[in-house]
């Protein structure tokens, strides 16, 4: 995460990045997430559209429901709020240098200089030359996702907490998903209550003498 974050640093799909690591929003959520979607006062995010790849009987991209169909309000690390307020300044920037060319009709939060929206797959091929300069060419765009859910598992959230950020149908899926993870957290756990139990063990010792 520390590489990867070095890694991105002025990169222009910097706060995308940034966003969906700590998040764990899927790919099709982020490029389908708009302003209207982010409550800054509230320090919120409603993740309830995706952004579709169409066919010929569809336009080329566009906006639609839910892989569950389930929207989710999700309230993320204020340094991810900051840096989507950030990033509007910078979008508002480019709106005002492209005048009439401005095109968003989707109100989406990440798109191109013009207000275009972004592909899937200029997205995920910027990801790949990054993190095959860091030697871990292997690495998906999904997995950024899977990293969120340890690093909130591993920082203390509960299972409930991460399967509703995730969007998890089940609580049981997410413990599925992340039992390796939550086997390690076990383990701290025994740890911690031997530390306690000597504790008052050595309190005892200290009270009878």
């Amino acid at each position: 995460v520390v590489a990867f974050l070095e890694a991105i640093k002025g990169h222009h799909f910097e706060t995308l990045y940034f966003v969906d690591l700590f998040t764990g929003m899927r790919q099709g959520e982020l490029l389908g997430l708009t302003w209207g979607s982010i409550d800054f006062k509230a320090g919120t995010i409603l993740v309830s559209k995706q952004l579709i790849k169409g066919n010929k009987h569809r336009e080329m991209y566009y906006l639609d429901s839910l892989k569950n169909n389930k929207p989710r309000k999700i309230k993320p690390a204020s340094i991810v709020m900051e840096k989507l307020k950030a990033h509007k300044r910078i979008q508002t920037e480019w709106k005002l240098r492209a005048g009439k060319a401005w095109d968003n009709p989707m109100d989406l939060v990440f798109t191109n200089e013009l207000g275009g929206h972004l592909t899937h797959y200029t997205v995920y091929k910027y990801y790949k030359a990054i993190v095959s300069e860091l030697g871990m060419p292997n690495l998906r765009f999904h997995d950024m996702r899977h990293s969120y859910a340890v690093i909130s598992l591993m920082n203390g959230d509960d299972i409930k907490t991460v399967q509703e950020n995730l969007g998890h149908h089940t609580a049981a899926f997410t413990l599925d998903t992340y039992g390796h993870v939550t086997d390690s957290m076990r383990s701290e756990s025994a740890n911690r209550m031997d530390t306690f139990i000597q504790s008052i063990q050595d309190e005892k010792v200290v009270n009878n003498n």
